[in-house]
């Protein structure tokens, strides 16, 4: 038997790994604040998806909301970025579509977690 991640966990590994050196091109003035930023959300991100799949019940559902909070100001910093011109329209539109992905598998995950 081979394991299978769950798509969620390996879209927010694409997305890291898509992530990281795009910020490199980020101007250098902003590395520690913004990039810093960025990058934090995005590693919260993943870690509350890898604290949530330990957890049960209502831990979970607390680990998962945190994700989504964290999934929410990585949406914020992207916008930010395209619009000073640290990412293209293209950038922008393949990184957008791998954020909203991950949003609908973080949602459906959300939806079928039961309560206490």
């Amino acid at each position: 038997m081979s394991f299978q991640p769950t798509p969620i966990f390996t879209r927010t590994y694409d997305f890291l790994t898509w992530l990281l050196p795009a910020t490199n091109h980020f101007p250098r003035a902003y590395r520690h604040s913004f990039t810093q930023r960025l990058l934090d959300a995005a590693f919260d991100l993943r870690e509350r998806l890898e604290e949530a799949n330990v957890r049960l019940r209502s831990a979970r559902l607390e680990r998962l909301a945190r994700a989504d909070e964290a999934l929410a100001k990585v949406r914020v910093y992207l916008r930010l970025a395209v619009q000073w011109g640290w990412l293209s329209g293209g950038q922008y539109a393949h990184v957008a579509a791998m954020v909203a992905e991950i949003g609908r598998l973080l949602g459906g995950w959300l939806k079928i977690t039961p309560s206490d």
